[in-house]
């Protein structure tokens, strides 16, 4: 019920700015403002996380995010709203996920155990992105039959449903850290510990080249709608249901397929394919043909980014999960706001078919960089031995 709430906000919300501001860029600047803390915050996150029992954290977490979503709908209802307003509340929002995201992701291995985390990742997906297919909807309907406003206050009250149930919730909790040694000094052993860990590394650096280049639809699809598809807010939310009912079939397989673990090739494949298909968009004006890409680049990267949870979480010990979650949570988000502004110049200038191709471009350019390295350094192991 939560996850439907905020599916309905961001929704909203993007369309609320771009009809606001007719820009791409202020567009992508809402990005710098709502992800902007967790790339700064972030391994300062997973150390508080490896501190404090994560339940505690998510309670905290979702009060703020529940409040920032009744200021902005009764800023919307009273018709006080500015940009400058929503781009606060983003940040507040921001700081909120912050902390938030870490805590979340290593709290499924409480509640799931060691066993069984890749199918607790996956069924987490699979309603993430359940709600992914029918938040965008119902907010298009919303907007287009009551208000904007309407989707905020829903999203307020949303979050009474996870605050109940996290109070029911009964885990097993993991090592709480000691706090003899800084936090500076900790944030310094979480990175080289995963620095030690090539599984780690290697898993951490082909997120950043999707997170950052290739996961900008946010900014992209808005304006694609709008100006390429020519289509109102009802069109433009179906076009984010379909990349949600992909995500959902992809969370469903990987939850299928869980019993044989996080699989290198289906994070490599993964994520090579998606970026052809984001290329491919440079020549898709068609609706349909554009919901059916979607949807499939939809379905790749939940399978992508799964698996990347899942090898994060499986390679890392109790001591360092949170630690490693930060990371996690920091080339995930926190590097949204650079694609963003990225993305927001091009289509700008461009347009938005141009931005689909370039973020495809260089998140594989990236990707096939770091294959190299990898091949390199396994080339130059194995004849040192």
């Amino acid at each position: 019920m939560s996850l439907l709430g905020t599916w309905m906000q961001r929704t909203a919300q993007q369309w609320m700015v771009y009809e606001m501001t007719k820009s791409a860029f202020l567009l992508g600047l809402l990005g710098v403002f709502q992800f902007g803390p967790v790339l700064i915050l972030s391994l300062f996150a997973g150390v508080m996380v490896d501190r404090y029992p994560k339940k505690r954290i998510l309670l905290l977490t979702q009060s703020l995010l529940m409040l920032q979503a009744v200021i902005l709908a009764l800023l919307v209802w009273t018709g006080q709203v500015r940009y400058w307003h929503i781009l606060v509340l983003a940040a507040v929002m921001g700081l909120a996920n912050t902390l938030d995201m870490p805590a979340r992701q290593s709290f499924i291995v409480e509640l799931v155990g060691k066993q069984d985390l890749m199918s607790g990742i996956a069924l987490n997906s699979a309603i993430v992105h359940l709600a992914r297919i029918i938040g965008p909807a119902i907010a298009g309907l919303i907007i287009t039959f009551f208000s904007m406003a309407a989707c905020f206050f829903l999203n307020g009250l949303s979050f009474i449903a996870v605050l109940v149930g996290l109070l029911f919730i009964k885990s097993s909790e993991s090592l709480i850290r000691s706090k003899n040694r800084g936090m500076l000094g900790d944030v310094w052993e979480g990175l080289r510990y995963i620095a030690s860990k090539q599984v780690l590394w290697a898993t951490v650096l082909a997120m950043l080249a999707i997170a950052t280049f290739a996961m900008n639809t946010n900014v992209i699809i808005p304006v694609y709608a709008r100006d390429v598809l020519h289509k109102q807010a009802t069109g433009y939310s179906l076009l984010l249901s379909a990349m949600g009912v992909g995500s959902f079939i992809g969370a469903l397989v990987m939850s299928g397929r869980s019993k044989f673990g996080p699989s290198n090739r289906i994070l490599w494949g993964s994520a090579v394919i998606q970026c052809l298909f984001y290329m491919l968009l440079i020549m898709v004006h068609s609706y349909a043909v554009s919901m059916t890409i979607i949807a499939i680049i939809g379905f790749l990267n939940v399978c992508f980014m799964t698996t990347v949870n899942s090898t994060i979480q499986l390679n890392s010990d109790d001591e360092h999960r949170g630690r490693a979650m930060g990371v996690f949570s920091l080339v995930f988000a926190g590097t949204t706001p650079l694609g963003n502004l990225l993305a927001g110049s091009i289509i700008e200038r461009f347009g938005s078919n141009a931005g689909f191709f370039a973020c495809g471009i260089f998140a594989l350019a990236f990707l096939v960089l770091l294959g190299l390295r990898i091949r390199n350094k396994k080339t130059r192991s194995q004849a040192s031995s």
